[in-house]
């Protein structure tokens, strides 16, 4: 028996030694605790003049563009590219086993493309939705035993819209439970109950009113009535029919059986809300930034939350400056500075002589930053990151983070196994000053 108890002894020793060490193995990223975390470290050295420039005389043409066409100007095959890019063999579903084909057959019959743009017709969104790649809300992973290619990596989430939002609709799936849609930054499937169809006249009158945009994030907004419509987001916006010293009255969609439109008026406070275009100086950007840092990761928006580009689209959105939905497309914005053939050095310096704090995007393949300044002589960036690359015998892993950070363009570089190939200093292709 004693011999029993010695082992039992052992054991529990062994554990508590085992626990002990990870939890001193255990590292700090660097730069979230020598990094400020907060806006108002960068935005200080601003100054609070009002200028306005030409991109910002642009948004409502981009936002309210599908409101302002009578068919889609995009043909049917350009709509199909999921069904090219997801096939059985590589792709998996949420039981992280390989997805057979037959569902990749169903989604094609689903899809119901001989209706593509048979319906054309203007429409809101009346809740927040996901727009989906095929009409389901199944996941698509590639190998999820593979780091950066699992969770949260969804790839049939195309992107989010917010409540409100315009869009056009082409056709329903077969069942009719989805509808194919387009909106100012992308196209794909949304659920047939989160939208309401609206009369041309609505949708004119709708864009001439003053638009209110909100400043802060998660307020529930209320109807007259104490019905709840919905979460305000930073990059909403609605239709403003009044005001008075301390609120605006704004008006909302919501719908009747489904299928009416029915306009409701909702009293907002001055507090969260604005009517007038935001300048870009350090009071306007530190109220909406203190906002965005708290959104953690979400791939394509997903659980409400944003990625990398959808932070900065939202960001920019009070500002009246529009970004298209991916980083790609948001790198080509404004004047472009080739960086990829340049050193490490080199790239440090021509940022630190050309970009301008909070105006200038930096660009690798797949991820998008906003160049906020420089801290300790470092470059700092904000953006909304899944995490940090590592390598140990030649098989990748992450350091997650999954959220929104002030950081280096060397974050992570503290870290045990440190994968130095994916650095984003190292990765960076390009700059693009947003206002010139």
């Amino acid at each position: 028996m004693k011999y029993l108890f010695l082992t039992l002894y052992i054991l529990l020793f062994i554990a508590c030694s085992t626990k002990d060490t990870l939890v001193k193995k255990h590292v700090e990223i660097d730069d979230l605790v020598r990094i400020p975390q907060n806006v108002d470290s960068f935005t200080a050295k601003l100054d609070v003049s009002k200028k306005t420039y030409t991109i910002q005389q642009e948004y409502n043409k981009h936002y309210f563009s599908v409101w302002n066409i009578d068919e889609p100007s995009y043909s049917l095959e350009d709509i199909k590219w999921p069904f090219s890019s997801f096939k059985a063999g590589n792709s998996y579903g949420e039981n992280l086993k390989l997805i057979e084909k037959e569902f990749f057959i169903r989604m094609q019959e689903e899809a119901n493309f001989d209706s593509y743009a048979t319906i054309n017709r203007k429409a809101i969104t009346i809740k927040d939705v996901n727009i989906r790649a095929f009409p389901t809300i199944k996941p698509l992973f590639r190998n999820p035993s593979r780091a950066g290619e699992g969770f949260p990596f969804d790839y049939l989430q195309n992107s989010s819209l917010m409540a409100n939002k315009p869009i056009f609709i082409s056709h329903y799936s077969k069942d009719r439970a989805w509808v194919y849609i387009f909106s100012s930054f992308a196209s794909g499937w949304i659920k047939s109950d989160a939208m309401v169809y609206l009369k041309s006249e609505d949708t004119q009158t709708w864009q001439k009113q003053q638009q209110i945009f909100f400043i802060k994030e998660n307020i529930p907004l209320y109807t007259e009535d104490g019905d709840f419509l919905f979460y305000s987001k930073i990059g909403m916006r609605l239709a403003l029919e009044s005001e008075d010293d301390e609120s605006f009255t704004v008006l909302a969609v919501s719908t009747y059986k489904k299928t009416e439109a029915i306009f409701k008026k909702i009293k907002i406070s001055k507090e969260i809300a604005r009517k007038n275009i935001l300048n870009l100086e350090r009071d306007s950007l530190a109220i909406v930034m203190k906002e965005l840092i708290k959104t953690k990761y979400g791939w394509g928006g997903m659980y409400g939350q944003r990625d990398c580009s959808s932070t900065l689209r939202d960001l920019y959105a009070p500002f009246n400056i529009w970004l298209p939905r991916n980083s790609s497309k948001q790198a080509k914005i404004g004047k472009v500075i080739d960086l990829e053939n340049l050193s490490d050095e080199e790239k440090i310096a021509t940022i630190k002589e050309k970009a301008i704090p909070f105006q200038t995007l930096l660009y690798k393949r797949g991820h998008i930053m906003l160049f906020v300044g420089t801290f300790n002589e470092k470059i700092v960036i904000f953006h909304n990151t899944w995490g940090i690359k590592t390598m140990k015998d030649d098989i990748e892993g992450r350091v997650i983070i999954g959220k929104t950070i002030f950081s280096t363009l060397r974050v992570g570089k503290n870290l045990e196994n440190y994968d130095i190939k994916s650095q984003l200093l190292k990765n960076i292709k390009s700059m693009n000053i947003l206002t010139q």
